[in-house]
């Protein structure tokens, strides 16, 4: 193996090397969910706007898998090496105090492993629900009422017909409130990590990432709300 593939491999197992990976990774899935909102909150402009992005988005190609894959790598990085540097950080604090000082941590950081193995499950479900067609008929070409008469998938009607089913509905709100939960102290964080923080900039910079969080939840939750209360149909 070349010595800078080597260099790189021991950087991205050491703490701070961690720590960066758990930013960066975090720092495009926000910008993931901030476009994913923008794209959801095209159903309370219609079928014809829905459909027309998610028909774009089909268009892509091979680059629309190529940006699927980069996500779930990118959750599964970011839960993963969390997960590592949280077990770390929790058995070094018991090593030098001899107590579980994680009594002393905020209520989202002690639930930032948890948060985000449930926001991953949720991505799984997302991907298996509505691109890979399991357990519906979403994509089978002789169902008219998910096919419009150009051949492309008639995606309102997913998704209408998938927030109309109760569980997966409250399972979205759920995970959304976790992810809430999660950014109101991670986009922080990623600043801090990254040194783009200062002493005079922090609280700004956690307000603002509070804020992302919460449009971020109100974004989401909004259309499946919606389409249960029958607003959307």
């Amino acid at each position: 193996m070349p010595p800078f593939v080597l260099s790189i491999c021991r950087f991205c197992r050491s703490s701070i090397g961690k720590k960066i990976l758990v930013a960066l990774t975090g720092a495009a899935l926000v910008g993931f969910l901030v476009m994913h909102m923008a794209g959801n909150l095209l159903v309370f402009a219609g079928p014809e706007a829905l459909n027309g992005y998610a028909k774009k988005l089909h268009d892509l190609g091979p680059l629309l898998w190529v940006a699927r894959i980069g996500l779930l790598v990118c959750v599964v990085v970011h839960v993963v090496v969390t997960i590592q540097l949280t077990t770390a950080n929790k058995l070094a604090r018991k090593q030098a105090y001899g107590v579980d000082v994680t009594q002393k941590a905020s209520r989202s950081s002690r639930t930032m492993i948890w948060s985000g193995v449930t926001i991953l499950a949720f991505v799984l479900y997302h991907l298996a629900h509505y691109s890979w067609g399991l357990a519906n008929n979403y994509y089978q070409p002789d169902n008219p009422r998910y096919t419009l008469p150009d051949g492309s998938h008639n995606v309102y009607n997913m998704v209408i017909d998938g927030f109309n089913w109760a569980p997966a509905s409250l399972f979205y709100i759920v995970a959304m409130g976790l992810l809430f939960m999660h950014l109101g102290h991670g986009i922080a964080s990623i600043f801090q990590t990254l040194g783009l923080s200062t002493k005079k900039s922090r609280p700004v910079i956690e307000l603002a990432g509070k804020g992302t969080a919460a449009i971020l939840f109100a974004g989401n939750t909004l259309m499946p709300l919606s389409i249960l209360m029958g607003f959307l149909k």
